[in-house]
Parts: C-alpha cells; structure tokens; sequence
C-alpha cells in the first residue's frame, strides 16, 4: 500500500479518534503497530477513514466520523426499538434525534438497565452475535426463596418454544422475605429470555436490571441518561469478542 496524496494522514486520524497522542500514532505506524484494509501501513499513508479499515495491534479502530455510540441506562415502560406506534416512547426518543440510531439487542418494556445505540452495524453485530461471545449480565429479583435444589434448576436450564435457555453462570446476592436477589450471566439475548427461563423454574420475576454487556459496566449512569462511549470501550468490544468467540450453535 502506497502513500497518496488524498485523504487524511493516517497519525491525525488515530490522535482524533482519541486512542494516542499524534507522536505516538507515529511512532505506532513507525513500529508496525497499524495496519490498514489488512495491510502494515508505511509512514506517510493517507486514509478515508469513512472507507478504509484501520487495525492498531490487531484490534479495530472506529474512526468513521459518521458513527455514534450512546451507552443508556433505560428505564422502566420504554420500549427497546426505533418507533413502536404513536403515544409509546422509545429508547431512540431518550438519545439526540440526528443521526438515526438504533438499539443493539433489546430489553423488554419492563425491565432497565444498560443499552447501546449505535448507527455502526458491523459493531452491533459484534456486540450481539453469539459467536462473538460478549456475556450480558442481569441482576434480577424474583419470587420466592431460590433453595439449593432450586438454584440447580436455574443452573441446568430450560428449554423455551425457541430452544434451551441455560445461563453461563449465576449466584444469589441475597434473600430476603420471600424474594431472592439473583445475578445471571447469558450468552444470548433472546426475547424475554431470563423471564422465561425463571417462570419456566418456579421463580416469577418482579425486577430485572441489566448492569453488564461485555466488559461493559457503568453504575454511575441514571436512570433515564445516556452518554457517548469513550473510543477505548469501543475497542474493548472488539478485543473482548475476540477472545471469546465461540463457534456457531448448530440447532438447538
């Protein structure tokens, strides 16, 4: 790949990205640190960044100026698309109007808790795939005392209409009254699916928050408030998804 004389040099797109300092980004690219559209990028190089395909250490590089990330903490009665009919507010309505995002994944109307929007399609995927191994973590309350043996059911599975729903790990936080405080960890984001998985145990659920997509977690956002990603939470995805990729299910 040769320098050309058009577009951005490719050290001012990786400082503007907020990754590295313009010193380092040369010094990066210097040390074959970056490589562009699959290629080791040579001093000089110049980039369309709405175009080309920027690694630095083998780890993807967002610097489409175009793409947005928003990280929402989505309360309770919105509903987890980008228009659900007149009168029903939903998470597109909680972020900036321009440009047009939609949710990655879902929650249903009831329940809060972490979401990203994003008008970056390739990232959604990576976020949502369950190939790409990034885990969502729940906190949820639910009805009843959850005993050894009732917990050995939830850690087991079910199988839903639409396959076997079985979680990667959980524990009890707490238990109190007739309500224990669980924290599941899924691999999939199936409709509903760690409601149906309790109800289908014995243990209906009255709460359920999400706190954790992948490495993500931010419990300092409220209620009802969003905020843009930082560059370096973006990257995480891609480091995370990489690592714990799984192959394809086949069937269920």
């Amino acid at each position: 790949m040769q320098p050309t004389n058009s577009g951005e040099r490719l050290q001012k797109v990786i400082a503007r990205s907020g990754l590295t300092s313009r010193r380092r980004a040369d010094a990066m690219i210097l040390s074959g640190r970056v490589s562009v559209n699959g290629q080791t990028a040579p001093p000089g190089l110049r980039v369309n960044p709405s175009q080309d395909q920027i690694l630095v250490d083998g780890v993807h590089l967002p610097v489409d100026p175009d793409l947005v990330y928003y990280l929402l903490n989505k309360p309770p009665g919105v509903i987890s698309t980008t228009y659900d009919g007149p009168g029903r507010k939903t998470v597109v309505d909680l972020v900036p109007v321009h440009p047009k995002v939609f949710p990655v994944g879902r929650l249903d109307a009831e329940s809060t808790g972490l979401l990203i929007l994003t008008n970056d399609g390739p990232f959604a995927n990576q976020v949502t795939h369950p190939r790409h191994g990034v885990n969502k973590i729940y906190e949820v309350l639910v009805k009843g005392v959850v005993s050894p043996s009732g917990l050995a059911r939830l850690r087991q599975g079910v199988e839903l209409e639409d396959g076997p729903a079985v979680p990667v790990k959980i524990r009890i936080i707490d238990t109190s009254g007739n309500t224990t405080h669980l924290e599941l960890t899924m691999s999939e984001g199936r409709n509903r699916e760690v409601r149906r998985l309790c109800d289908a145990a014995g243990f209906p659920v009255t709460d359920l928050h999400r706190v954790a997509i992948g490495p993500l977690r931010d419990r300092t956002l409220k209620t009802g408030s969003w905020r843009n990603l930082k560059i370096d939470e973006v990257r995480a995805f891609y480091k995370h998804s990489a690592r714990g990729r799984r192959p394809a299910r086949r069937g269920r």
